[in-house]
């Protein structure tokens, strides 16, 4: 699994302010068989071979925060990273991700987010070796009892939100026992087995970026007011980007500590996605695009001259779009590049809050299919002027 991470204050809180965002990534590697065939995801598919000493090396300077065990390029690969393989796996990973930016405007929201990353990681790190270890078939190793059968999908997210009402639980003890108010949104999955299980609270974000498609597809939907209001059809995908109420979520996790943190609970939405060897999966805060220092006046100019074509594309050309998204993650030569681009262009765009990214390839999974199975659930953008405040259900 090759990973990367970047995350960043934000120009405009540059001075004195603090980073509220806070991710935490655990990677399971696991080799068999033929030794490691590398994870190129950027050289072009053909037929033709690399040489191993330079796949070696690019595996080992990988020192810029992103992660891949050491290499053992025994025999040849191909430009793809996998040689010939027979269909039989000579590397494997297992990941768990998570991303959590604390809600502006409440004492700990640093804190919260802090708690909410390691506490999911530590919950569901070995769920992850677990499902990976439980499918020996992958290395033509056959191999039945002692191993736990492989679990299903719904065992996988409901895991997940497990991981999260702990971290939940976790963040309303800290917030009773600091008496102050924390809260923070998060985005936290398990990859394994060519699949991706998540969940999340409030609107942070996951995508995929898919290469073979050239597209970009959001997996998550913001619990938001802007959110609401677009699924009811009272904004349009423009005023989403630069609403006034884009700074408000609608569920988080965390809250003042009233409540019994023993048995507290929290909403987690979940999904399961295949993964290809093109893809990318992307977590990001919602500072990616919520970076418009200008949006209150860019929704003002947009409803004042009646929604129209041309001012339309004078939002989106100063808003971070997931079409720039995606052509910043395809585009770098590697993730750990895509994940620093991303937090510039957010900057770039006024950097109004912390931005921080999480990204994630596996190029060891089967190519995309001709046809692939819809992934998108359809998220919403938010962009605003102003801190992430809590708006309750």
């Amino acid at each position: 699994m090759d990973y990367a991470t970047h995350y960043d204050v934000g120009d405009r809180k540059r001075d004195g302010g603090i980073n509220e965002d806070s991710v935490a990534v655990s990677v399971f590697e696991q080799g068999h068989r033929e030794g490691f065939r590398g994870y190129d995801r950027d050289a072009p598919s053909g037929d033709e071979t690399s040489d191993s000493d330079d796949e070696g090396r690019d595996a080992d300077e990988r020192g810029d925060g992103t992660g891949s065990e050491d290499s053992d390029t025994e025999g040849d690969a191909t430009a793809d990273g996998h040689g010939d393989r027979d269909d039989c796996a000579s590397n494997r990973s297992a990941a768990v991700f998570a991303l959590a930016d604390g809600a502006g405007g409440h004492d700990a929201g640093d804190a919260a987010s802090y708690i909410a990353t390691t506490a999911v990681c530590e919950h569901l790190a070995g769920t992850a070796v677990s499902a990976a270890r439980s499918e020996p078939g992958g290395f033509d190793v056959a191999v039945d009892e002692p191993l736990p059968a492989p679990p299903r999908a719904a065992e996988m997210e409901s895991a997940v939100a497990e991981a999260v009402v702990a971290a939940h639980r976790e963040v309303l003890e800290y917030a009773a026992d600091a008496d102050e108010q924390a809260h923070a949104t998060v985005v936290a999955g398990v990859c394994v087995g060519g699949r991706c299980h998540y969940g999340w609270v409030g609107d942070s974000r996951a995508y995929v970026v898919n290469a073979a498609r050239d597209e970009i597809l959001p997996l998550t939907t913001d619990h938001a007011v802007v959110q609401r209001l677009r699924d009811a059809g009272e904004i349009d995908d423009v005023e989403a980007l630069v609403h006034p109420r884009g700074n408000e979520i609608t569920r988080a996790l965390g809250g003042s500590g009233r409540a019994d943190p023993e048995t507290a609970t929290v909403d987690v939405e979940t999904a399961t996605v295949p993964l290809y060897r093109e893809d990318v999966l992307l977590v990001t805060s919602d500072g990616l695009l919520d970076a418009q220092t200008e949006a209150a006046k860019l929704y003002e100019w947009y409803v004042d001259a009646g929604r129209d074509d041309e001012m339309a594309a004078v939002v989106r050309d100063r808003a971070v779009t997931d079409e720039e998204i995606r052509e910043a993650v395809l585009s770098a030569p590697s993730l750990g590049d895509a994940a620093e681009r991303l937090v510039e262009l957010a900057n770039e765009r006024g950097g109004k809050d912390n931005c921080s990214t999480v990204l994630l390839h596996d190029g060891t999974l089967p190519p995309t299919p001709e046809d692939p199975p819809a992934r998108a659930a359809g998220a919403r953008q938010s962009v605003t002027d102003r801190e992430t405040l809590l708006e309750h259900d």
